[in-house]
C-alpha cells in the first residue's frame, strides 16, 4: 500500500473517532443517568418512600425494568411484608368452594397472552395460561364477593408477568379490592359512572372538541379504562410503563389519561364530521398508534394538576359515591386493610341494591302516573318512606320524589 493510501486511511480512522466521540459521550451520559435513577428507585423502595416513587414513576421510562417493578408495585398498592412473605401454600385455594364465575374465567384465559410474552413456544404459553387461571381463581375463591368481569384477565396477566407467582397473589388481591373494586361489584353501573367524568374533563380543557364529539357516549373509553389499558396496548414494555404510572396515582387518573389521549387527537377528530357519531365512536375506541407514552404521562399529570376532580363542571365529582374507589383510594399514603376494603365492598353492594329498588319504584310510579292518580302515587311514596326510614336511607327518597314531581309537572296539559 502506498504512503498516500496509508495517510488517507489514517485520516479516515481519525475522522471516525472524532465523529463517534459525541455519540459515545451521549451514551455514557445516558447510562450514568439510568444508573442513578436505578439507585434512586431501589433506595425509595427500601425506605418505603411513596412520594419519591410517585415522582420516579412519572419521570421518563418509569421504573425502568421488571426487577425494580417487583419492588415498587407492591409498595404502591400497600402490600405488607407479611402478605409478601407469607408461607401459606400456594395451593390452599384448591380446598375453597368454587366461585360462580370460574367458567367465564376459563373462557377468557384461553384468549390470554396473544401479544406477550414474545418468543415463547406453545408449551410455555399454555403453562402461562394455567398459572393465570390459578391466580385468578385463587383471588376469586379467597374473596368470593368479587364479581369477575371480562377484561380482568388482561389486568392480571400483566401483574403475573411482572411480579411472578409469589408476589402476584397479594398484589392482585389488593388491586382488586382497593383500586378496581367498582368494576367487581354485581353491577357495572359504578364503572359506567367513572366514564361520566370524561366529558367533564374535556369540557374544561377544550369545549370545542367536547361539543364536536358530544354525539357519542363515553362508552368508547370503557375497554381501556376497565382494563387499565391492558386490553388495548399490545406492547409489553408499553403496558408495563403505563402501569408504573397508573399504580402510582389515584384511581381517577385512568380517566384523565384517556382524556389526554383524546386531546392529543384533536385535529384527527375534528376532521370527522360531527354528524357521523358512529365513525367518531370507532375512532375514539381505538388508541392511536404509535403511542407517545412519555408525552401522554406528562400531559395527564398536567391535566390532573390544573383541573383536579373537585373542580370539574356539572358537579360531576360530587355525584361520585363516597364509597367509590375514586374517593376511598385517593391517598396512597393511607394503608387500607383488606378487611376495610371488604366492608366497603359490602356497603357498596347494599347501596346498589337500594338504588335498583328505587329505580324500579320510580319507573312504576311514572308508568302508572295517569291512571293511578295522585292518591296511589302518595301511597307508593308513603310505603317507600317508611321502608327507607327504617333502613336509614330516607334522605335519598326526597331526591326521587322531586324527580317524580318535576316529571309530572312538565307533562301536564
Amino acid at each position: 500500500m502506498s504512503p498516500r493510501a496509508n495517510k488517507d486511511r489514517s485520516r479516515e480512522h481519525r475522522s471516525k473517532d472524532i465523529t463517534g466521540a459525541p455519540e459515545d459521550a451521549e451514551q455514557s451520559k445516558e447510562s450514568a443517568s439510568t444508573n442513578a435513577k436505578r439507585v434512586a428507585i431501589q433506595e425509595a423502595c427500601e425506605a418505603n418512600d411513596i412520594d419519591k416513587l410517585i415522582d420516579l414513576a412519572s419521570s421518563p421510562a418509569g421504573f425502568l425494568d421488571d426487577s425494580l417493578r417487583k419492588k415498587a408495585w407492591p409498595i404502591l398498592l400497600g402490600c405488607t411484608s407479611h402478605e409478601l412473605e407469607s408461607n401459606i401454600p400456594s395451593s390452599v385455594w384448591l380446598d375453597k368452594p368454587r366461585h360462580r364465575d370460574e367458567d367465564q374465567v376459563q373462557l377468557d384465559v384461553r384468549r390470554a397472552f396473544i401479544y406477550y410474552p414474545s418468543g415463547r413456544n406453545e408449551k410455555d404459553i399454555e403453562e402461562y395460561k394455567q398459572r393465570l387461571s390459578d391466580l385468578i381463581t385463587n383471588t376469586l375463591r379467597t374473596y368470593p364477593m368479587l364479581c369477575y368481569f371480562q377484561g380482568y384477565h388482561d389486568i392480571v396477566q400483566v401483574l403475573l408477568l411482572v411480579l411472578g407467582d409469589k408476589l402476584a397473589p397479594p398484589t392482585v388481591a389488593r388491586l382488586s379490592l382497593l383500586r378496581i373494586r367498582d368494576f367487581m361489584l354485581p353491577s357495572l353501573s359504578p364503572a359506567l359512572k367513572h366514564l361520566q367524568l370524561l366529558p367533564c374533563i374535556l369540557e374544561r380543557i377544550d369545549a370545542t372538541l367536547c361539543r364536536h364529539i358530544s354525539g357519542t357516549r363515553p362508552f368508547f373509553a370503557l375497554p381501556a379504562t376497565l382494563t387499565l389499558y391492558a386490553h388495548n396496548i399490545q406492547e409489553y414494555s408499553n403496558i408495563a410503563r403505563v402501569y408504573d404510572f397508573l399504580l402510582s396515582q389515584e384511581p381517577v387518573m385512568a380517566i384523565y389519561l384517556f382524556a389526554a389521549i383524546v386531546l392529543s387527537r384533536r385535529e384527527e377528530l375534528l376532521d370527522i364530521p360531527a354528524d357521523e357519531p358512529d365513525v367518531l365512536q370507532v375512532t375514539l375506541q381505538k388508541l392511536p398508534q404509535p403511542l407517545d407514552l412519555e408525552r401522554l404521562v406528562a400531559d395527564t399529570t398536567v391535566l390532573h394538576s390544573r383541573h383536579p376532580p373537585e373542580t370539574l363542571p356539572s358537579r360531576s365529582w360530587q355525584r361520585v359515591s363516597s364509597l367509590s374507589v375514586l374517593k376511598t383510594s385517593r391517598d396512597l399514603h393511607r394503608k387500607q386493610s383488606m378487611e376495610e376494603a371488604q366492608a366497603i365492598f359490602h356497603r357498596q353492594e347494599q347501596r346498589l341494591r337500594l338504588e335498583e329498588l328505587q329505580e324500579k319504584a320510580l319507573t312504576a310510579a311514572w308508568k302508572y302516573r295517569r291512571p293511578v292518580g295522585s292518591a296511589a302515587a302518595a301511597l307508593v311514596v308513603g310505603i317507600l318512606s317508611i321502608w327507607l326510614r327504617r333502613t336509614g336511607n330516607d334522605r335519598i327518597l326526597w331526591f326521587y320524589v322531586r324527580r317524580i314531581s318535576d316529571s309530572w309537572l312538565h307533562t301536564r296539559p
